[in-house]
């Protein structure tokens, strides 16, 4: 069965840390792109970090930079992000997504931060994430 499926989120204080986890099962993310969504109820979703490759760059949007680190254990087939003083503002349901290279967009261009999988590709079920005051 191909499926993504997150772990790691929870309850934590502002300043806190967090670690979430995404394991691919059914197929290898070698030739994928990965990244993380969120999404507040109401809210469009937002993209918060992506990597294209063990070796390549990674990625960030404005509102995490310095504060969430992506990384990928290809081995482990599994995505990581690393959260940190972490704030009431990522409250949100936080989703990983693995879209193929061929077509993925993973980039920071133009003050503007890019991951394109959609609704085509793989997504895991969303971990919450809530952070209190």
């Amino acid at each position: 069965q191909v499926q993504l499926v997150e772990s790691g989120g929870g309850l934590v204080q502002t300043g806190g840390s967090l670690r979430l986890s995404c394991t691919a099962s059914g197929f290898t993310l070698d030739n994928y792109a990965v990244g993380w969504f969120r999404q507040v109820p109401g809210k469009e979703r937002e993209g918060v970090s992506c990597n294209s490759c063990v070796d390549c760059g990674t990625h960030y949007a404005d509102s995490v930079q310095g504060r969430f680190s992506i990384s990928r254990d290809n081995a482990k087939n599994t995505v990581y992000l690393q959260m940190n003083n972490l704030k009431p503002e990522d409250t949100a349901v936080y989703y990983c997504a693995a879209g193929h290279l061929d077509k993925t967009i993973c980039a920071y261009y133009g003050d503007s931060f890019y991951f394109t999988a959609t609704a085509e590709d793989y997504w895991g079920q969303g971990t919450q994430v809530t952070v209190s005051s």
